[in-house]
């Protein structure tokens, strides 16, 4: 399977900006491809990173005559952070554009690197999206080993590429950011995160079950945050109960990674375990549709367990205007079942708010409209996100 020939939706900026994704999921593939024929430095070749460690400002003689406006692509540039302060003044005084790539931001900004004070806008590279996939998209391979590129390239090893690559990440990534100190602790985190993947997050309850500080489960999300590994999704809260959910849901990047750092790659999948595994892949299509559209996603509870998976504002309340929503419940399930309407039917009844569109999304092959709710089988459901037909 060559994933070199899909196509991805991210398009490069005609300015100088940031590209950061998590390890696999294809940036310098992708930087290669569509700014071919560039300066393509890459800080992974030791002796290029030691030689710009000690002499940043040789970066500028290693380029060498370049015209303005041609593209610089510097690879893994959080290996040498103090290489920015060369890049703005290169940006100034010769107007070169660079293309800045990394896995983490979260170094650059600890070391109090240089961040091009807004010269350079910043971008995501995500996992394979279905719509990217077209046809070599399978739901049931997403859910069980997930869509990093470098997984889907490798059909028939997924266990063992899922584990090479957390491995890999912890070792090179997770160590090199210098926010872990103890690791046998955060690998004890990593897997009981990994068990509580698409759950609200309870820094009590995990600090317990990894046998670590409360305070120091709220930096180990940080760290997963700040290096792309899993996003939290804030609760909604409207007002329009008394009480409603503040704690927000976490969700590892991709359904692979979450399985791997569980440690479930060689044990069979529960119901439980596949549900929030469609959630992650449903959230991580809503996250690359949000690239271009820019709306909060999150979700709704209230105090009696009421839930809607993913509510996305399309219209900020403003005075005299009402907030407007688009619902979203999803289902791993065959049959659609109408109780888990009500959530979305209550929200929608209330007049504080107006709501687009409410949605269910299954895994079943038939397509529904009851009262204004659609249920839609996943591939229809990301057919029309894609298209933007939900928000």
């Amino acid at each position: 399977m060559n994933t070199e020939r899909v196509e991805r939706l991210l398009r490069a900026p005609e300015v100088s900006f940031f590209l950061f994704g998590a390890r696999g999921t294809g940036k310098s593939t992708w930087l290669r491809t569509v700014l071919s024929g560039t300066t393509y430095l890459d800080l992974l070749d030791t002796s290029l990173q030691l030689e710009l460690t000690a002499a940043p400002h040789r970066l500028e003689a290693i380029i060498g005559e370049t015209t303005p406006g041609q593209w610089i692509v510097l690879d893994e540039i959080q290996k040498v952070p103090a290489l920015l302060s060369e890049v703005h003044r290169l940006m100034e005084d010769r107007g070169w554009t660079f293309a800045l790539c990394g896995s983490s931001a979260r170094k650059l900004k600890r070391s109090g690197a240089d961040l091009l004070a807004g010269r350079a806008i910043t971008i995501n590279m995500e996992p394979f999206s279905s719509v990217e996939l077209g046809d070599q998209f399978s739901l049931a391979r997403a859910l069980d080993w997930g869509l990093l590129p470098v997984v889907h390239a490798r059909p028939g090893m997924e266990a063992e590429t899922l584990s090479a690559y957390v491995d890999t990440y912890l070792r090179e990534e997770i160590k090199e950011e210098g926010a872990v100190r103890n690791f046998p602790p955060f690998a004890r985190f990593l897997t009981v995160a990994g068990m509580l993947n698409g759950q609200p997050l309870n820094a009590e309850n995990i600090a317990r079950e990894a046998q670590v500080p409360r305070s120091t489960v709220d930096g180990y999300f940080e760290l997963l945050h700040d290096t792309l590994l899993g996003f939290p999704l804030p609760a909604y809260r409207p007002g329009l109960k008394v009480r409603e959910a503040a704690r927000p849901k976490f969700y590892w990047l991709d359904p692979g990674v979450a399985r791997a750092c569980a440690g479930l790659l060689h044990d069979p999948l529960a119901a439980d375990w596949r549900g929030a595994a469609l959630e992650t892949l449903i959230f991580h299509e809503l996250r690359v549709r949000n690239a271009t559209a820019r709306r909060p996603l999150t979700y709704y509870r209230t105090a009696a367990g009421a839930e809607i998976d993913f509510v996305v504002e399309t219209r900020k309340r403003q005075p005299g205007r009402k907030a407007q929503v688009v619902c979203i419940e999803v289902k791993h399930a065959e049959s659609w079942q109408r109780k888990w309407e009500r959530p979305m039917r209550d929200m929608a009844a209330d007049e504080r708010l107006e709501t687009k569109r409410i949605i269910g999304v299954y895994r079943g092959s038939r397509r529904y409209s009851f009262d204004g709710l659609d249920v839609l089988p996943v591939g229809n459901f990301l057919q029309e996100l894609h298209s933007g037909l939900v928000f």
